[in-house]
């Protein structure tokens, strides 16, 4: 379990505010065959478990924003193998568009922050508080503190992001902490520090159970490179993981959809000593871009990174010190989710692209490809899958959500 979340094999985002994205029981058992069920919907953001049976899904609108319009998000408790709603909320005003973020808090109740809202409802996707933020920007999710206290900010590429902390009865805001320069990526978390990836720098800053406070852990990962800013970052054997160049064209794929000239990198800093640093071209080739995490598997002590507009996937073995060595490579991979892995399996679930939609399970030693099921769809999915109750996993991609089980 992890402290300030409901205890549930997945109650958040990436699993967990470290942003592991590893299952916990019940791991799905994945491989020979896999098929799915789908449904579609408006934009799918991510799936999140509750009590057992309980699996919580929320989109947004998001043809409105085109023309300058306000967007809504929605919270639908569903069914767990046929996807149909079983509870609804009504729509839930949220302003500016960018994907937003639930969990179900320990208190048992879910919270949602989309656009400039925040919400917490019950069980059965009632309203019981709502907050508008401060900022007319859209707040790209939060993270839960140990205390329960929920942390979250506005998505700024101009102005330096605010950190807000609401109290999670009334939704209020009891602190606030402005940051030194804007950022993109969502938070990560490890106990009572927060990690922010700013559009230059990494930082922390901690709660004392009053206020933020930053606490001069700070690396400038952009330097006098002409890389772009990073993406959501993973907190894992004493080092901060994340990958730069996320600033993309994204439309209905990543590929090809790069903007700087330069090659994505995976960056590490360690969380003792922010000097300790280094960053890795992934595949080396221009136009690298990626628009989420990377992923770290801890037991086996192996980093995943992949480049999203070229299409290629690394695996590296990460030593005593941090430092990586070379494992697989995979190119004509199209990875770019967020993805799980399945640590008692050592498998990753991913996606692929080629014109329609594909989940894919791959071996984290090897970087083999184990098993493939087409879920369709025109859009490459970037968004937040999670593990299942009855051996299965869920599958957001924008138009469509995807129960995907072992045959």
């Amino acid at each position: 379990m992890t402290a300030g979340y409901f205890d549930s094999p997945w109650p958040g985002e990436d699993g967990g505010p470290a942003r592991l994205a590893a299952a916990r029981h019940p791991e799905p058992a994945l491989g020979g065959d896999l098929r799915c069920t789908t449904r579609r919907t408006l934009m799918s953001t991510m799936t999140v478990l509750g009590a057992p049976g309980d699996v919580f899904l929320l989109t947004h609108d998001a043809l409105r924003s085109t023309v300058g319009l306000p967007t809504t998000a929605r919270l639908e408790r569903i069914d767990p193998v046929t996807l149909a709603p079983l509870a609804r909320s009504p729509r839930l005003p949220g302003g500016p568009m960018w994907p937003g973020g639930i969990a179900v808090h320990g208190n048992g109740d879910l919270y949602a922050i989309y656009g400039r809202w925040a919400h917490r409802l019950d069980r059965d996707c009632r309203v019981k508080a709502a907050r508008q933020l401060p900022i007319n920007q859209p707040h790209n999710s939060f993270v839960i503190l140990p205390d329960g206290m929920i942390v979250t900010k506005n998505l700024s590429d101009k102005r330096p992001a605010l950190l807000s902390v609401l109290d999670p009865e009334t939704l209020g805001i009891v602190a606030q902490l402005e940051c030194p320069e804007p950022s993109i990526a969502r938070l990560s978390a490890s106990g009572a520090h927060i990690y922010v990836v700013g559009t230059r720098t990494i930082m922390r800053c901690g709660w004392d159970g009053h206020r933020l406070i930053w606490d001069g852990w700070r690396h400038d990962y952009v330097g006098d490179t002409q890389q772009s800013y990073g993406w959501d970052v993973v907190i894992a054997l004493g080092h901060a993981w994340f990958m730069d160049n996320g600033h993309h064209r994204y439309r209905t794929s990543m590929i090809g959809r790069g903007v700087r000239a330069t090659a994505n990198r995976l960056i590490r800093v360690s969380l003792s000593n922010c000097r300790d640093a280094n960053a890795i071209e992934i595949s080396g080739l221009p136009g690298g871009s990626i628009t989420n995490p990377p992923l770290i598997d801890a037991e086996r002590r192996i980093a995943i990174g992949f480049d999203s507009a070229n299409r290629v996937m690394r695996g590296w073995r990460i030593g005593a010190d941090g430092a990586l060595e070379a494992l697989w490579a995979r190119t004509g991979l199209g990875c770019a989710s967020h993805m799980i892995l399945l640590p008692g399996a050592g498998q990753v679930v991913t996606n692929d692209y080629d014109g329609r939609e594909v989940v894919v399970l791959i071996d984290i030693t090897t970087g083999a490809t184990l098993a493939r099921v087409r879920i369709g769809g025109v859009t490459q999915g970037v968004v937040f899958p999670s593990t299942g109750w009855s051996n299965d996993i869920y599958w957001c991609s924008m138009r469509r959500v995807a129960r995907i089980f072992a045959d």
